[in-house]
């Protein structure tokens, strides 16, 4: 066991930047670490270390921790919580409700929702870019995606923003409160479906319920696990890259001059910047046998970080990999989704909101910078979570 080796330290306090300086010596030096901190886990930071685990569900297994630190103590939550076969037929009802076409259906959703977020922070001269605005647009398309009442928007942004508050101060008994009452809400909203069923075509809480596998219908705790997952799952990450592009463009201002003079390079900034800032670094697996990685043996049993954020400034894979670069060559390299059987099955939707979001906002103003200290996100994002911006006059 590895249990006395420690190669850093995840939970000394970071600022935006320090986390991935943190991951550029570990790529240099240690490639793959060991932490007794958060449990214990080993933490992969170069790009092919990562993509092997990820790629390889025979060995590498999410049903024991999936993600660092540990923070499900609430039953299990399908696909993330399952292994091959198991989550199957949950990620065959999920995938053709998250396809491309169907998630750019969305988009003049997200950006009446983003005009409406905005015109209140052009008014004032500025604001929380992740909270008064990146946390809530997700939320809103989210409730429209999964045909939920109006009136439970505003909850689950406030239940949905308390449970990542909690996960970023690593306080167990507040993301044990605030995940129950997303279970609350997901065994209401499977009510709701079971007495006024939707388009299964349409809607993924009565598609889990028509759901058949090997000619049974899934099993009723997993449904409402699943329906808690994607409750919130498409909440953290938006709100977390917005931040950290954000923070990028105030410091670069002719990058953000450029962007706002031709908007069609948006899509291809918006790639960049996922690769740059990939929001995840604590997506975790656990090996069913001794591996080796690097020179190194990681313990069958043992909690292993895919450090997706690392990953994607390698140098061996993107030359220059922390700065950005657009229209990089091998863009579509990255890791950003993940890969595999557990790869992000939002990536289309997910991609839109950050696209419509920076887009408004650089229509929206002439100009911003920081107005103010950012907070930074923890594990297992990475990021930032608070951002007070400053428009020009």
């Amino acid at each position: 066991m590895a249990n006395g080796i420690q190669d850093f330290d995840p939970s000394l306090p970071e600022s935006f930047d320090t986390a991935h300086d943190l991951f550029a010596d570990l790529r240099a030096r240690c490639p793959v670490a060991h932490t007794t901190e958060m449990g214990g886990f080993w933490a992969l930071t170069r790009y092919e270390d990562v993509k092997r685990a990820a790629s390889s569900p025979e060995t590498f297994i999410t049903s024991v921790q999936n993600v660092v630190p540990k923070v499900a103590f609430t039953g299990r939550r399908p696909p993330l919580h399952l292994d091959p076969p198991e989550h199957t037929p949950y990620r065959r009802t999920l995938n053709p409700l998250l396809s491309l076409a169907h998630s750019e259906q969305f988009a003049p959703v997200a950006r009446r929702h983003a005009r409406a977020l905005l015109a209140p922070l052009v008014a004032a001269g500025g604001g929380d870019i992740c909270s008064e605005y990146a946390s809530y647009l997700p939320v809103q398309v989210f409730g429209e995606w999964m045909n939920v009442p109006p009136h439970w928007v505003e909850p689950l942004h406030q239940s949905g923003r308390a449970f990542i508050l909690a996960v970023n101060m690593n306080d167990p008994e507040a993301m044990k409160a605030t995940s129950l009452k997303l279970y609350d809400m997901a065994r209401e909203l499977i009510a709701l479906r079971k007495a006024e069923p939707r388009d299964p075509a349409l809607d993924i809480t009565s598609a889990l319920l028509e759901a058949r596998h090997n000619g049974e219908p899934l099993p009723d705790e997993l449904i409402v696990g699943m329906v808690r997952q994607v409750l919130v799952v498409g909440i953290v990450a938006p709100t977390v890259l917005m931040g950290s592009i954000a923070i990028h463009l105030s410091r670069d201002q002719a990058l953000q001059a450029q962007l706002r003079a031709d908007p069609a390079n948006v899509p291809a900034a918006v790639e960049e910047f996922l690769r740059l800032y990939t929001p995840y670094r604590g997506f975790a697996r656990t090996a069913v046998e001794d591996v080796e990685f690097g020179g190194r043996t990681i313990p069958a049993g043992e909690a292993i970080a895919l450090v997706y954020a690392s990953a994607n400034r390698d140098e061996d894979v993107f030359p220059n990999g922390c700065e950005f670069i657009l229209n990089r060559p091998n863009i579509a390299a990255h890791l950003a989704f993940g890969r595999g059987p557990h790869n992000c099955p939002g990536v289309h939707l997910g991609r839109m909101e950050v696209r419509v979001m920076l887009e408004e906002l650089l229509a929206a103003t002439t100009g911003f910078d920081l107005a103010g200290p950012v907070v930074p996100a923890r594990w297992p994002e990475i990021g930032a979570i608070s951002v007070p911006l400053r428009f020009a006059a």
